[in-house]
């Protein structure tokens, strides 16, 4: 696989377990990560974690491990997308390019705000009138695409291939309850609730 990346381009430095990833990530600084979960020594899962607290580096998680459980540990953990074993070398090229290009998005410093909710793309900050509202990874992914289209009715499938990827097997029903996190955790900051839902539709972004 890093020599296919490397003809395409891409510069790659491979280790072979958990802390040594963790060791090239503060050294190697790189732009992404591709992280198997089954790593020795520490598993791929806090190592996302540990990189994620430190870090807001794109995280692309390649597992064998393929049950709704493990890709909900994994992008809870923080990864920004998920491809399990086996996958194609055009899928990985494509999921590599388009997380890359989400992760420029967000370097690109953009600061959204609605209703009195400030999201800060860059620094993946979001308060409600100041205070600080504590949004889980794919919390915060949905928060930012629906406040990237304000006023735009989004169906469940879109929200779906937009945030969790087009791979993902877990159902629209995910997104229910993902949007019903984020409503909870903005009340609770004292926010109005700026998600609409859009009868027969799925969902939108209160236009203010």
């Amino acid at each position: 696989m890093a020599l296919e990346l490397r003809h395409h381009g891409y510069e790659t430095l491979v280790v072979d377990d958990g802390p040594a990833a963790l060791a090239a990530r503060d050294d190697w600084e790189p732009d992404i990560v591709l992280l198997d979960l089954g790593l020795p020594m520490l598993d791929g899962v806090e190592v996302c974690r540990r990189i994620r607290v430190a870090s807001h580096i794109p995280i692309l998680v390649l597992t064998a491990r393929g049950s709704i459980e493990d890709r909900v540990r994994g992008l809870d953990a923080g990864a920004d997308d998920y491809i399990t074993k086996p996958f194609s070398l055009e899928e990985l090229l494509a999921r590599v390019r388009s997380t890359l290009r989400r992760a420029n998005l967000r370097d690109a410093g953009v600061v959204l705000s609605s209703g009195g909710v400030v999201l800060d793309a860059r620094a993946r900050i979001v308060t409600s009138d100041g205070e600080a509202v504590p949004l889980t990874a794919r919390e915060f992914d949905l928060l930012e695409f629906l406040m990237r289209h304000p006023g735009v009715a989004h169906s469940r499938e879109s929200i779906l291939a937009a945030v969790w990827g087009y791979d993902f097997l877990g159902g629209s029903n995910v997104v229910d309850s993902y949007v019903r996190y984020v409503r909870n955790k903005l009340q609770a900051a004292g926010s109005g609730d700026i998600i609409a839902t859009v009868r027969g539709i799925g969902y939108a972004l209160r236009a203010s």
